[in-house]
C-alpha cells in the first residue's frame, strides 16, 4: 500500500512541479505588469492621445463619452497596456522559460536570443499594424457605405481601444511565426526542407489564418497581415538551415 501511494505522488510530481512554475510565472509577471502600470497612470494621457492618432487624422469622426465611469476606465485601461508593453520582456522571458522548461543548462543561453527576437518581433508587428495598417482598417469600416444614408461618424474611446487592442495583439502574436518555426526546427520536429516544400500549403494557410484571426473583414487588412507572415516564413526557412545546421554539429559532438 505504502509503495503504491509512493508510486502515485511520483507520477505526480512533473504536474505539481509545472503548476509551481506557471504560478511563479504569474506572479511574476503580475508583479512586472503592476509596477509598470503604476509609471503608465502618469503618461496614460499622453499614451491614449498618441493611440488616437490613426481616428484623428481621418475629417469628420469625434470622440464621445456615453457614460461618467468612461475616462476612469479608459485611463485604468491605457495604464495597464502601457504596464504590460514596459514589462513585455519580463513576460517574454518567463512565458519561453514556462514553454521551454527542458533546455539543458548549456542550452538556457538561447533564451537570450528567443527573449529579444520575441519582444523586437512583437514590436514589429504591433507598429506595422498601428501605423499602416489601423488607418486603412479604420477608413474603411467608418466610411464604407456611408454614401447610402447620411450619418455622422462618432467613437467611444472604450471601443476604440478595444478595437485598437485587438488590432496590435494579433499582429503582435502573428509576428511570433519565425520563433516557433525555428524552435521547432531546433528540436527536430520540423526541418526547413519541410517549410521549403510546403511553401504553397503555407500560403493557404496564411490566408485563412488572416481570414480567421484579422479583427475586420475587409480584404486590405487581411493582405497586409498574410503579407509580412509570407515574409517572415520565407526567413524562417533561411535561418532554418542555420539552425539544422547548427544542431547537426552539437549532436555529432555529444
Amino acid at each position: 500500500m505504502r509503495r503504491r501511494k509512493r508510486q502515485l505522488n511520483e507520477a505526480n510530481l512533473p504536474l505539481m512541479e509545472h503548476l509551481k512554475a506557471l504560478r511563479k510565472v504569474l506572479v511574476i509577471s503580475a508583479y512586472a505588469i503592476a509596477l509598470g502600470s503604476i509609471i503608465g497612470w502618469f503618461v496614460s494621457d499622453q499614451v491614449f492621445a498618441f493611440f488616437a492618432r490613426p481616428v484623428l487624422q481621418l475629417e469628420g469622426i469625434k470622440f464621445i463619452t456615453t457614460t461618467p465611469l468612461e475616462p476612469m476606465l479608459v485611463k485604468l485601461k491605457v495604464s495597464v497596456v502601457t504596464g504590460m508593453t514596459l514589462a513585455l520582456p519580463v513576460l517574454m522571458w518567463q512565458i519561453w522559460s514556462f514553454i521551454l522548461p527542458a533546455l539543458k543548462q548549456t542550452e538556457r543561453k538561447y533564451l537570450y536570443i528567443i527573449v529579444p527576437s520575441s519582444v523586437l518581433l512583437f514590436l514589429g508587428g504591433a507598429a506595422l499594424c498601428f501605423f499602416i495598417v489601423l488607418p486603412l482598417g479604420i477608413g474603411f469600416l467608418m466610411f464604407v457605405g456611408g454614401g447610402a444614408v447620411e450619418s455622422t461618424p462618432f467613437l467611444t474611446k472604450t471601443s476604440y481601444l478595444s478595437f485598437l487592442l485587438a488590432f496590435l495583439m494579433t499582429f503582435g502574436l502573428v509576428f511570433q511565426l519565425p520563433i516557433v518555426l525555428l524552435i521547432l526546427i531546433r528540436i527536430g520536429l520540423l526541418s526547413p526542407q519541410t517549410l521549403a516544400k510546403k511553401r504553397r500549403w503555407a500560403v493557404l494557410g496564411m490566408v485563412v489564418l488572416a481570414v480567421v484571426v484579422s479583427p475586420t473583414p475587409d480584404l486590405v487588412t487581411q493582405l497586409l497581415m498574410a503579407g509580412p507572415m509570407y515574409l517572415l516564413y520565407e526567413i524562417s526557412i533561411w535561418l532554418g538551415y542555420l539552425v539544422a545546421r547548427r544542431r547537426d554539429r552539437d549532436l555529432a559532438s555529444y
